[in-house]
């Protein structure tokens, strides 16, 4: 998915709900991301893992949303430049994961919004994420957030047409 250039001007501010803050990284976060990435679907992540995403990370690039009674981490998301080693002047929004105990709140929405924001404030032009087709619940939420399907080659629209008609959404053209 990318971020279309027509929106680079008009980032949506993040909000949240009542008991919820939103934060960077500070040191000792990294237990807890790797709780919500097991709970998101994503076995297995360690501290080795994790080190190919900070040598990625854009300065104060990882956001937290996190459940104020408690002040557990409960979303996260990263700013990442170049993660594939693709597209050199790319920023790339990566490891959006939440908890699904607090479901329902835009945490994920929120989180996706302060990393577009960060990389529009970092002079970004380019932004694209990778989600797999049936993570519905976070196409749903880039989409809600300004992201646009990336049509790439000619069978394109035949891999978007069905997930977007799974989430009620409006078929799109590439942006």
């Amino acid at each position: 998915m990318v971020w279309p250039a027509a929106r680079l001007d008009s980032v949506p501010p993040p909000t949240l709900p009542a008991g919820y803050t939103l934060r960077t990284h500070r040191p000792g976060d990294e237990a807890r991301f790797h709780e919500l990435m097991e709970l998101a679907g994503w076995p297995g992540w360690d501290d080795d893992r994790l080190s190919y995403s900070l040598n990625r990370m854009l300065p104060d690039g990882w956001f937290m949303a996190v459940h104020s009674n408690s002040a557990v981490i409960v979303a996260s998301a990263m700013a990442l430049h170049n993660y594939k080693g693709t597209f050199p002047f790319w920023g790339e929004l990566g490891w959006l994961a939440a908890d699904p105990a607090h479901s329902g709140h835009g945490l994920g929405m929120a989180v996706s919004a302060c990393v577009v924001r960060r990389f529009v404030d970092a002079g970004y032009r380019h932004i694209h994420l990778h989600t797999e087709h049936y993570r519905l619940a976070a196409i749903k939420t880039y989409l809600k957030l300004g992201f646009a399907p990336w049509i790439d080659g000619p069978d394109g629209d035949l891999h978007w047409a069905p997930v977007l008609d799974r989430l009620g959404w409006p078929a799109v053209s590439q942006p």
